[in-house]
């Protein structure tokens, strides 16, 4: 087998250390995030396992308002949370156009369908090409927490980045034991906002929507 050749790591495996310089250091993980209550079960559940920078590229989300939010709850959490106290924060840029422009002919598709699995594509390749050219040793997201995520999806798409970028990827699907309920938990203790949509106009129409629904009955 070609050890140089990108490989996906299972998220129970040991974590892996290197001696560097006589020291050793943990690997580096760089942490795509969609927002503080997702990311608060995933930093607790690998605290100790990785060198760990949340990487916060979300274009998806339509409002400038509700970007920032989001952006100022996340590292207020990674401030606050003592297991989140080594963890380090880098924000990509914010480029909501791309979004849109990976969207059209797909406006009209619900929640979880096409539209998803493009934004989640733009949403990792961003991560694994930032990992790559700044010397990370793997990647992987918060996403799959979410019941709303498709965990198998965003696996298909870490792997095949992975080659892409020649970048090692995490397999995870976070929600799994009591994941997503935790993250609740964690929300409540730490009083992080929770917002009911994902973050673009699409998923925010059909949030809206659904509340006028159950308002009628």
């Amino acid at each position: 087998m070609d050890e140089s050749l990108p490989t996906v790591r299972n998220i129970d495996h040991k974590y892996i250390v290197a001696e560097k310089e006589g020291k050793m250091e943990k690997e580096k993980l760089l942490l795509h995030a969609c927002c503080a209550p997702c990311s608060s079960y995933v930093l607790e559940y690998l605290e100790g396992r990785y060198d760990i920078t949340v990487f916060y590229y979300n274009p998806n989300i339509t409002e400038v308002t509700e970007y920032e939010k989001r952006v100022n709850e996340i590292t207020r959490f990674i401030n606050e949370a003592p297991f989140a106290k080594e963890v380090k924060f880098d924000e990509g840029k914010y480029e909501p156009e791309l979004f849109f422009e990976i969207s059209k002919g797909l406006e009209n598709e619900p929640e979880r369908g096409k539209r998803c699995y493009k934004c989640y594509e733009l949403r990792l390749d961003e991560t694994a090409r930032y990992a790559k050219e700044n010397g990370f040793d793997l990647f992987t997201t918060t996403l799959s927490i979410s019941p709303h995520k498709n965990a198998e999806w965003l696996n298909e798409i870490g792997v095949r980045l992975s080659e892409k970028y020649e970048m090692d990827y995490l397999y995870s699907n976070f929600k799994k034991n009591n994941g997503y309920s935790r993250s609740i938990e964690l929300s409540k203790e730490y009083n992080l906002y929770r917002q009911n949509y994902c973050g673009c106009i699409y998923s925010k129409a059909e949030s809206i929507k659904r509340e006028q629904n159950k308002n009628k009955i």
